[in-house]
C-alpha cells in the first residue's frame, strides 16, 4: 500500500520538478528545449549547428497539413509571401517556351501533348530571393541545396495541364546525375478561379470533401487547389528509394483564369556537376547543345550563359566562353 502511494506522489511531483529544474539551469545544459540545436562544430571549426532563423528563414510547423501517406504529401499554406511569387513571375514572363517532357527510352527532352504549358527555368541562386526561397525549400524538405535542380516557372492558360506521370525517372540517362527524383516541392504562384488541381489518382485516400468548386478532374483523387503562396511536398521515393507508383500526379485543365506555378525538383544526391576549373570551358548539361540550337541562349541567358553572380550552365554551346579558354 505505502509503495504505491510513493508512485502516485512521484507521478504528480516529477512534472513540477522537471519544471523547476529546467528553470533553474543553464540553457546549455538543455540544448533544443526552445527549438534550437546543438552548437557542432565540424573538424574545420565551421559552426554546423545553424537553424532556419540563423539563415533568415523562417519555418512554421503549424502551417503545414498532412494530405496523403500513400503517396506521402505536404501542403505548406503560405509558404512564399505574395511578393515572393510576384517576383518568381517577374522573372519568367519574358523567356516562356513550350515545356517538354523527358522521352521514357532515350531521356531527351522532346515535346508531347501531355503537357502543355510553357515555362523557363530560373538559375541556381539567381538574386537574393531566388536564393531565400531555395534555402526555405532546404529547411523545410531537409534535403541539402545541392541537391535540387534549379526551380522551373509554369504557365498554364485555359484548357492547358499536365497528364498523369511520374516525377521519378524511367531512363538511365537522367538517373546518372543525382539520381532519382526523390521529392517535388511544386509552389503556386497564382490564384485560379476554377481547374488547375494537383491530383494523385493513384492515391490511396479519399477522406476530401469536394464540392462543385472543384473541377471533375480534381475530384479523381487526393488532390490540392492552386491558391497563390501555398507549396505542396510529395515524395516519388519510398523511404528505401525504391519508386512510389502511388505518387502518379497531374496538374488538372485550366478552365477558368490562368495558373502559375514553380516546381524544385529533388534528388536522392546531388544533382551539381563540380565546377571546372577556369581553364576549362564546359556545358554543365547533356541537353546544353539542343536547347541552344533552339534559341535558349538568348530566350533564357540566365541559366544558359549566367550571371555575374552565378555560371551559366551551357556557356560552351552558347559559344561565350573567353576565346582564350580551352575547349573539352
Amino acid at each position: 500500500m505505502m509503495e504505491s502511494l510513493v508512485f502516485l506522489l512521484l507521478l504528480v511531483l516529477l512534472p513540477s520538478y522537471i519544471i523547476a529544474l529546467t528553470a533553474c539551469s543553464s540553457l546549455e545544459e538543455f540544448p533544443g528545449w526552445m527549438g534550437e540545436t546543438h552548437s557542432v562544430k565540424s573538424k574545420t571549426g565551421i559552426d554546423l549547428s545553424r537553424t532556419a532563423q540563423t539563415l533568415g528563414v523562417a519555418i512554421d510547423p503549424s502551417r503545414v497539413t498532412q494530405l496523403s501517406w500513400n503517396p506521402r504529401a505536404f501542403l505548406y499554406k503560405g509558404f512564399l509571401t505574395d511578393e515572393e511569387c510576384d517576383h518568381l513571375i517577374r522573372l519568367a514572363k519574358d523567356k516562356l517556351q513550350k515545356s517538354m517532357v523527358a522521352d521514357n527510352d532515350s531521356g531527351k527532352s522532346v515535346l508531347s501533348e501531355i503537357r502543355t504549358s510553357s515555362g523557363m527555368f530560373l538559375s541556381k541562386g539567381q538574386d537574393e530571393v531566388v536564393a531565400r526561397i531555395e534555402d526555405k525549400i532546404a529547411a523545410w524538405t531537409f534535403f541539402p541545396k545541392e541537391n535540387g535542380e534549379a526551380i522551373q516557372v509554369l504557365k498554364y492558360q485555359h484548357g492547358e495541364k499536365y497528364e498523369p506521370h511520374y516525377d521519378y525517372f524511367h531512363d538511365k540517362l537522367n538517373q546518372a546525375l543525382g539520381g532519382h527524383r526523390i521529392a517535388t516541392v511544386l509552389m503556386y504562384l497564382s490564384n485560379v478561379v476554377k481547374g488547375g488541381e494537383t491530383v494523385f489518382p493513384a492515391s490511396t485516400e479519399d477522406s476530401q470533401y469536394k464540392d462543385d468548386s472543384w473541377s471533375d478532374c480534381g475530384k479523381r483523387g487526393v488532390a490540392v487547389k492552386p491558391r497563390k503562396g501555398d507549396a505542396l511536398l510529395f515524395f516519388s521515393l519510398f523511404p528505401n528509394a525504391t519508386p512510389d507508383e502511388s505518387s502518379l500526379h497531374s496538374g488538372c485543365p485550366v478552365i477558368e483564369g490562368e495558373k502559375w506555378s514553380a516546381t524544385k525538383w529533388i534528388h536522392v544526391a546531388s544533382f551539381e556537376k563540380p565546377k571546372s576549373n577556369t581553364h576549362v570551358c564546359e556545358d554543365g548539361h547533356h541537353q546544353c547543345g539542343e536547347w541552344a540550337a533552339v534559341g535558349e541562349c538568348t530566350k533564357n541567358p540566365a541559366y544558359m550563359v549566367g550571371t555575374p553572380e552565378w555560371p551559366g550552365s551551357c556557356r560552351k554551346s552558347c559559344k561565350v566562353c573567353e576565346t582564350n579558354l580551352q575547349t573539352t
